[in-house]
């Protein structure tokens, strides 16, 4: 379509308001005529008193203006209650790795590799029930379970197979690792 149509006949441009004038006088200081005039047979922009509502741009804007809400943003708690009962489930798994933590410095890394472990399947299966789960949401329901989940499962059976005395014995493993460390 030739861009020099204008009026009630032709559409309008993608990302133009229906009647607004053509980009060269739609910002002021752009083009030739700068300061002048709009041309003669042109048409008031849109919403300029004419009672006209302006049509809304499909185009992405380019300075946003609003941002959504992550979804780890809602609370676990009414609002009313204090910070620390809002983010309960966020501070239970802190609190159980810190304490895994805490027990595999003081020498026994089966114990708190296990409550790490533990912790973080318990937060997966918090992620799944709850309707909402403070800061403990990271990403979508589903990638957060699965990363929680596997991590959990994941240091949950290392520590059944660390060494000495492994509480679960895996068959292939031990040839896997005389095979792989040689």
């Amino acid at each position: 379509m030739p861009s020099g149509l204008t009026g009630p006949t032709a559409p309008p441009e993608p990302g133009r308001a229906a009647g607004a004038p053509a980009k060269a006088a739609a910002r002021p200081g752009s083009g030739p005529a700068a300061g002048s005039e709009p041309a003669a047979g042109s048409e008031p922009a849109a919403g300029s008193g004419d009672g006209a509502a302006p049509v809304r741009s499909r185009r992405f804007p380019s300075i946003t203006r609003d941002t959504a809400r992550p979804e780890g943003g809602g609370r676990a708690a009414p609002g009313d209650a204090p910070a620390p009962a809002r983010q309960w489930p966020m501070l239970a798994v802190l609190t159980a790795t810190a304490a895994g933590l805490l027990v595999t410095a003081v020498g026994h890394a089966r114990g708190g590799c296990l409550m790490i472990g533990i912790a973080l399947i318990a937060a997966s299966v918090m992620r799944r029930l709850l309707p909402s789960v403070g800061m403990l949401a990271v990403r979508s329901r589903f990638t957060d379970m699965v990363t929680y989940g596997l991590l959990g499962v994941a240091i949950t059976l290392l520590a059944l197979v660390m060494e000495p005395k492994p509480w679960l014995n895996i068959p292939f493993l031990e040839t896997a690792v005389r095979f792989t460390v040689r």
